[in-house]
């Protein structure tokens, strides 16, 4: 299971709307790991005028297994760019990166996501992630 989910928020959910202050709040506390992650590459990309800045630090596999869930949800990865106004990408089972948005127009944002750029980020020490 991606998220534990409180009574309340489920009772949101069945009720037809959810908060997104309340489903943020469920993603720090359920995926605490991504969550930090896409925080401090908030933090990170408002001191800089580079067009993206990424966090290549290779966590533990509980680690990974949490940016894998919030990445691979459309609804966790959309709120969490909206949260923190910035778009995401991912490369490997690790390799997060907040650029600002619109960036996905640019050729920065092309490359970093293409499949050239995946090609090489691959290690054998990764390959089970």
């Amino acid at each position: 299971m991606s998220l534990d989910i409180s009574p309340a928020l489920l009772a949101q959910a069945e009720a037809g709307e959810v908060s997104q202050a309340d489903f943020i709040e469920t993603v720090r506390t359920s995926l605490p790991y991504a969550y930090r992650v896409v925080a401090g590459l908030r933090e990170e990309l408002g001191t800089t005028t580079d067009e993206f800045v990424d966090n290549n630090t290779t966590p533990t596999d509980d680690e990974r297994a949490q940016l894998l869930r919030a990445l691979a949800s459309n609804a966790i990865r959309g709120s969490l760019e909206e949260h923190f106004g910035v778009k995401l990408a991912f490369v490997n089972c690790h390799r997060v990166a907040a650029f600002r948005p619109g960036a996905e127009q640019g050729d920065t944002y092309r490359e970093f996501t293409s499949q050239r750029t995946q090609v090489l980020n691959q290690t054998p020490e990764l390959r089970s992630c």
